[in-house]
């Protein structure tokens, strides 16, 4: 097993961060499951593994990946944490999700992200919020695969 293959980049998609009158702000990310997959691929699936604690009312994930080292032998489980914060959809579930990613970083997963810059898209008000809007076909991009199309598009 190699560690250093858990820092490899994967396909990745973009969400509105944030949005207002000069545009929405858009970011990369990757989701709990693309993180899963890699650390099975990397580790094996019977090599990892994850446990969620609350801290003064913080979500804390623990990563473990069992580790052997090749020249001794010598094995033992190796953990690295963080914590998460709510979402605005599903509040626990996203914290857990949040967390669960954050830990994941720490062995190296998604760092890739953090050199992707913001992409700004153009917007359009409805119903008092700010929604992406496609000049070129006047309409509202609500849906998030359209999103990360938009911003690879944007991002080359």
């Amino acid at each position: 097993m190699n560690l250093q293959d858990l820092k490899k980049e994967i396909s990745f998609k973009w969400r509105v961060q944030s949005s207002n009158q000069w545009g929405a702000s858009c970011v990369a990310y990757i989701d709990s499951r693309q993180v899963q997959d890699l650390l099975d691929e990397v580790c094996g699936a019977e090599n990892w593994q994850c446990r969620f604690e609350e801290h003064k009312n913080n979500m804390f994930c623990s990563i473990g990946i069992f580790y052997t080292d090749v020249v001794s032998g010598y094995s033992e489980w190796v953990w690295k944490s963080d914590c998460g914060t709510e979402s605005q959809v599903e509040k626990q579930k996203g914290e857990a999700s949040d967390a669960f990613k954050r830990a994941a970083v720490m062995w190296g997963v998604g760092r890739f992200l953090y050199e992707q810059k913001i992409v700004k898209l153009p917007v359009k008000e409805e119903n008092g919020k700010w929604i992406p809007y496609s000049e070129k076909t006047g309409k509202f991009i609500k849906n998030a695969d359209q999103i990360t199309q938009w911003c690879n598009s944007l991002n080359k």
